[in-house]
């Protein structure tokens, strides 16, 4: 008579502790703009290594554990991967993806285009929506299409009222879309994914750094305690909300965290805007707006599809 209860108790709270997962990850990556500007005196580039390296000794750590456990699939399917050319190739144009990501957002923060930013996580799932068609061959109906067009709108009114197309933005998006796309057709789990991503660029990172330490101009080399501190962490500060949201997949419907997941680009708009004091004018308010709209319509076309599109006629006899 128990049995029931016990399960319901544990399901319940599997889902709780899923959900948390899943916004604490979120929250993380919405607040990563705040960390990053504290070394805005680092060239982007050394830090997109430095996240590299320690990113990739710290998963080093970290896999074996988890692979013991059986969380990751264990250690047998990690050996086929890393003898798979397959593999190695699919991350290897993961990794290049990821690195012009990583550089654009620091780059951004640094620069004070956190709102830039911020719109690329926004257009995001818009673009790959669209990859999904022109690539995968996936239909979209007339509301999602709307949905799309909608946020077109937006950025091409940021455009105009710029002076210039939002490459920010746009790199972003593009490049965080293409490498989903590839990610897709690897099918390891995100956490070992990653692994392979660091362990082709770890030896340009170690490369790159130590050449900066050899002629003496490495953000290591006379920055405080508290700098090189920061440094090291940068691979903590990029896993652990990777593990968070790794935790929450498992527990949490995917239509739950296609939701959560515009927590980031929230928050990363109001540290841009209210933190950072970044220029907010009207068209550019315009533009977010039409973003915004494009989105809401999208998330909401199911609702919108059942509720006003066309029902079955029910067959009467005579």
């Amino acid at each position: 008579m128990n049995a029931p209860v016990a399960s319901t108790a544990s399901s319940t709270f599997d889902l709780r502790f899923g959900f948390g997962c899943a916004i604490a990850a979120h929250t993380l990556w919405g607040l990563f703009p705040i960390f990053w500007r504290q070394l805005n005196h680092i060239d982007a580039m050394e830090l997109v290594w430095h996240r590299v390296l320690w990113s990739f000794v710290l998963l080093t750590i970290i896999i074996p554990l988890l692979l013991r456990k059986g969380n990751l699939g264990g250690f047998r399917e990690f050996a086929n991967a890393l003898g798979n050319p397959r593999v190695w190739a699919i991350y290897s144009l993961a990794a290049g993806l990821i690195a012009i990501n990583w550089f654009t957002f620091i780059w951004a923060v640094n620069n004070h285009r956190v709102l830039e930013a911020s719109l690329g996580y926004y257009i995001n799932p818009l673009l790959n929506v669209t990859l999904g068609v022109l690539v995968l061959g996936e239909r979209l109906g007339r509301i999602q299409w709307c949905a799309v067009m909608v946020a077109a709108v937006g950025v091409l009114v940021m455009s105009i009222a710029g002076g210039g197309v939002p490459w920010i933005s746009l790199t972003m998006a593009s490049s965080f879309a293409f490498y989903a796309l590839i990610k897709a057709k690897a099918g390891l789990p995100a956490v070992l994914g990653l692994w392979f991503e660091m362990a082709v660029l770890f030896l340009p990172a170690l490369f790159f750094i130590s050449s900066k330490v050899m002629v003496g101009e490495s953000a290591l080399d006379g920055s405080p305690l508290t700098v090189k501190a920061m440094l090291v962490s940068a691979g903590l500060v990029t896993i652990s909300p990777l593990l968070l949201f790794a935790a929450a997949v498992r527990r949490v419907s995917l239509s739950t965290i296609g939701i959560l997941q515009y927590i980031g680009p929230t928050l990363q708009f109001v540290v841009g805007a209210f933190v950072f004091g970044e220029a907010l004018d009207q068209w550019r308010i315009i533009g977010f707006a039409f973003v915004w709209a494009g989105l809401v319509i999208y998330l909401l076309s199911p609702t919108i599809r059942r509720r006003f599109g066309p029902h079955p006629v029910p067959c009467t006899s005579n």
